[in-house]
């Protein structure tokens, strides 16, 4: 069985529809999305429809969680007071844009996702999350320390960890010495917002069809696609939009 993943869209629209055009072609058994549908972008409305329209079963990311509760405070992480400011614009710009209907199925998202698969008399989970297991805009960066991080799958019981949150891909498998067996976390990267200098759209598929090999040999088949898409269009459709900084429109540009 095959599954895509998807995180943070962030209101961008042309990524979003180019990135499910993409996941077509490989025909997956189920499509996640990790959450933060809205926030940055000018298309928050367009992209929760397209969701919904598509039934991906979807989790709240922090900002989702924020404009659900017309909240102004989105949990984000600002480096200093200028990246404050245009956070707080966005988050306006969000709240004020949002219909009523969508506000409402933000509100409803859940947190995590746990997904159960049965093989020969063992059973595999995988959990989805946006930030962490333990909080929703939790940082959980490829550079923390693998001790950290089995602890962290070891508490959640899973086999394999996906997140998003940070915009910045990687998948570590780790070996755990008191099962016996492998442990994966997968951070699925950015639709619409990547900050790894590469500004295509990212998604990931995960080939689930042999646990054994996965969980006991290490076998984990997994890709990350990149997708191309008029970066250019929502940059100028950001510029457009007197609310949001322009700023944002240059970091699409260059995947920051």
């Amino acid at each position: 069985m095959h599954i895509a993943l998807i995180s943070d869209i962030h209101a961008n629209l042309p990524a979003l529809q180019a990135t499910l055009e993409a996941i077509n072609s490989y025909a997956p058994g189920a499509i996640y999305c990790l959450g933060d549908l809205v926030g940055y972008g000018p298309y928050p409305n367009e992209v929760i429809e397209t969701i919904r329209k598509h039934t991906i079963p979807t989790l709240a990311g922090n900002y989702d969680y924020a404009i659900g509760r017309n909240s102004n405070d989105c949990g984000c992480a600002y480096k200093n007071e200028e990246e404050k400011t245009w956070g707080q614009n966005s988050i306006a710009y969000t709240n004020a844009a949002i219909t009523a209907p969508n506000r409402q199925y933000l509100l409803r998202l859940p947190s995590q996702i746990q997904l159960v698969f049965h093989e020969e008399k063992h059973t595999y989970k995988i959990l989805l999350v946006h930030g962490s297991p333990r909080k929703i805009n939790e940082y959980l960066y490829e550079d923390r320390p693998e001790n950290s991080f089995l602890r962290l799958l070891q508490q959640a019981d899973c086999n394999i960890l996906l997140c998003g949150h940070t915009h910045l891909p990687y998948y570590k498998k780790l070996w755990d010495p008191t099962t016996q067996s492998y442990r994966y976390i997968i951070n699925v990267g950015s639709v619409g917002k990547p900050k790894d200098g590469n500004p295509q759209a990212c998604f990931v598929i995960l080939n689930l069809d042999n646990w054994q090999k996965i969980i006991f040999d290490g076998a984990l088949s997994i890709e990350f696609v990149r997708t191309p898409y008029d970066v250019e269009k929502i940059a100028q459709a950001i510029e457009q939009e007197p609310s949001l900084p322009n700023v944002y429109a240059q970091m699409l540009r260059k995947g920051q």
